[in-house]
């Protein structure tokens, strides 16, 4: 099986990769991350206009109806530019209603998410930071098609710019920890909601967002919501991990040429053997997290059993691997890479959040032991 990019998507890439050269230098990454809202209105329609938004959402829908392979191919570029937008909470949130929506709600809601007529944000996790079902303990009361929430959620990327909310809240007691949770759609500016920017040294701007006796519109079946979100978690940790290849591809790129031109005792840096060590290794961690990155678009794509168990994979790996690619680009760089006009940081602080958001690796290496009869704790 060859899992190298095909035409379509290689082609893809490059016309992302011109796009995203011409409108988003490091410089603007830069001022998007330090501005009100770490949001671009005027980036984010000049992204909708090309139709990225809809690329994962079927023909039927208003989408495209592409291959998770080929919007994964538009994330690795944008990997590569550190750009920032909210491509992957949008993503994320028609992954999420494929999954658990009736098929009435999908074809209400969807339409307008490919377009970008509404922007979603996804809200999972709470003050007991986790991405497994347990983790999810925020209340709420079904009352026919709707739910009363009340609660906290946190790291909430986007949540302050977004038309609408999908959130998980706990609807009922059970023996397992994966049922008894709902999937609810409210209107961000709905009565009872406040939402508060987090801040600190993040790749993202997310929020912390609290309901307060707040009716919410149920999707699809109550208490059964888990199992398409796990679906969904699946889908969009692998084009995360295609964002991060992305990245540590950069964050290289950027060693190499820095250890070509810095001299130092007469000659480039590059020809010392400890800064080629450097280099190395980040050269096998972009190396590792492609391919298994890869076999897990792959295996999504064909619907096959052990999908999730090859997400997990990648996702651990892009974790742990970008990371480092960024700490060992750093050693590289010196003092140079810490000019955050340079760029360098822009990747780095999206390889600190983006290695926990949807999971970090030890999360995902719990999920594989699981799935492998090994045990361990959802």
């Amino acid at each position: 099986m060859d899992l190298a990019l095909n035409e379509t998507q290689l082609m893809l890439q490059s016309m992302a990769r011109e796009f995203l050269s011409n409108e988003v230098p490091k410089t603007a990454v830069r001022a998007i991350d330090e501005s009100a809202t770490g949001f671009s209105a005027e980036l984010w329609q000049k992204i909708t206009d090309l139709g990225w938004a809809g690329m994962g959402v079927a023909e039927e829908h208003g989408g495209t109806g592409n291959s998770l392979a080929d919007l994964a191919s538009v994330f690795e570029a944008l990997g590569e530019a550190a750009c920032p937008s909210p491509l992957l909470s949008q993503a994320f949130a028609a992954h999420v209603i494929q999954a658990v929506a009736t098929p009435d709600q999908q074809a209400a809601l969807l339409p307008r998410i490919a377009t970008a007529e509404r922007l979603y944000a996804v809200a999972i996790t709470e003050r007991d930071y986790g991405w497994g079902a347990g983790a999810a303990q925020m209340c709420g009361g079904v009352d026919g098609d709707r739910v009363v929430i009340g609660g906290t959620k946190m790291f909430v990327p986007y949540a302050a710019v977004a038309d609408e909310l999908l959130v998980l809240v706990r609807t009922s007691d059970a023996n397992e920890s994966e049922q008894g949770l709902t999937l609810a759609r409210v209107v961000r500016t709905a009565p009872g909601i406040d939402v508060r920017r987090q801040r600190g040294w993040l790749g993202e701007p997310v929020c912390e967002v609290t309901f307060d006796e707040v009716r919410a519109e149920v999707i699809g079946t109550p208490g059964q919501a888990w199992p398409g979100v796990e679906t969904a978690l699946d889908r969009t940790v692998v084009l995360l991990s295609a964002f991060m290849l992305g990245g540590t591809q950069a964050v290289l790129d950027m060693s190499v040429e820095y250890s070509k031109a810095r001299m130092a005792f007469g000659q480039p840096i590059g020809t010392f053997q400890r800064v080629q060590d450097l280099i190395i290794k980040a050269l096998n961690d972009a190396d590792a997290i492609r391919w298994t990155t890869y076999e897990a678009l792959w295996k999504l794509d064909e619907g096959r059993q052990d999908s999730g168990l090859a997400a997990s994979m990648a996702k651990a790996v892009a974790s742990e691997g970008f990371d480092r690619a960024c700490e060992n680009a750093h050693y590289v760089h010196a003092g140079a890479g810490m000019d955050l006009d340079y760029g360098l940081t822009n990747h780095t602080k999206r390889s600190k959040f983006y290695g926990h958001y949807l999971g970090d690796a030890n999360h995902h290496k719990m999920r594989m032991a699981r799935s492998l009869g090994l045990g361990g704790p959802s």
